[in-house]
């Protein structure tokens, strides 16, 4: 389908006026074809029609970043994007985090950040009194697709993945236009791509290694392409060739809410100076490159190291905690 018949029938699908038997037809036709660019826009646009905005202050728009898989990797690792979300804020990026609860692991962005105490209740008119004390919010999913409620059900019908779970990461509730985003499967880097272009992107790195992460990985090389006012790149990175050991997924991997949240204490509060660290001083890189704070993905790791070692980023995560709380 192109742009406008994608857009049309996906309209009527969030507006609850696709039957059942229709609303199932569509979602395995475009996964068994493939999904391409057009599609993946148009889906993307009518979801973010629907969802609850968060408006922000005119003078940080353009500055909101954002860092996110789509999941389904099955890696087993730890919350590495939410670690490098509160690491980039620290670095001085204004993060919009948009995230929900594990669906294919043991603990997603929602579920993590609770097991610190952070308060996801704050309502869509404090949620930028947050980013505003903190450089950070986080919009939990569910609050802000409110039609994705007739929707869940089809979905959980069918045994195989659907266009959502690649939508997610496009339709942030505060219109981001710059984002680092995580990839399952490799094929699917040039229509996210170009997608994001359609959709009017600053600037977007989007990631997949060759061991399946969505995430930059520690363990192999992990392609991307690198989209940057209007024109697209793609690529490479090693870890080697920034100074890491390859690491196995044993040593990056996660645990349960409660585990992971203490991984990322450990990495923040200097205990942790192993791959775990090393994986989230990376995509944190690649993030900070995307927010036009360095010039390359090698001075990335350095102010990424260097608000670990000072305690910015251990005091950011407290920060929010307690800013969150009051809000």
């Amino acid at each position: 389908m192109n742009y406008n018949e994608t857009y049309e029938v996906f309209d009527k699908l969030f507006a609850n006026e696709l039957d059942e038997v229709k609303a199932k037809e569509l979602l395995v036709s475009l996964y068994e074809r493939g999904e391409n660019s057009d599609e993946i826009a148009a889906a993307a646009s009518v979801m973010k029609k629907y969802s609850k905005k968060v408006n922000v202050a005119n003078e940080l728009q353009d500055k909101l970043i954002d860092n996110c898989g789509t999941g389904g990797d099955k890696s087993g690792s730890f919350n590495i994007s939410t670690a490098s979300s509160i690491l980039l804020a620290s670095c001085g990026s204004y993060v919009a985090k948009h995230g929900n609860r594990s669906i294919t692991s043991k603990s997603g962005s929602t579920d993590v950040l609770e097991a610190f105490g952070i308060n996801l209740d704050i309502s869509t008119e404090n949620l930028p009194k947050m980013l505003e004390e903190t450089n950070w919010m986080f919009m939990f999913a569910v609050n802000h697709h409110p039609a994705m409620k007739h929707i869940m059900p089809i979905r959980k019908t069918l045994a195989h993945r659907t266009i959502f779970n690649i939508l997610g990461p496009l339709c942030n509730p505060a219109d981001v236009r710059k984002q680092l985003i995580g990839v399952f499967d490799k094929s699917f880097l040039n229509n996210i791509t170009q997608a994001l272009k359609k959709l009017e992107s600053k600037s977007a790195f989007v990631v997949s290694s060759n061991d399946g992460m969505d995430e930059v990985s520690i363990s192999d090389i992990t392609y991307f392409e690198y989209l940057n006012k209007n024109k697209v790149t793609s690529g490479e990175i090693n870890p080697q060739d920034y100074g890491m050991k390859l690491s196995s997924f044993e040593e990056i991997k996660g645990g349960d809410a409660k585990e992971n949240a203490s991984i990322i204490y450990d990495i923040f509060s200097g205990e942790e100076k192993g791959p775990k660290r090393d994986i989230v001083l990376l995509n944190s890189a690649v993030a900070l490159l995307v927010d036009a704070k360095v010039n390359d993905i090698k001075d990335g790791i350095e102010m990424a190291k260097e608000n670990i070692e000072n305690k910015n980023a251990f005091n950011k995560l407290k920060s929010i905690i307690k800013v969150s709380k009051k809000l």
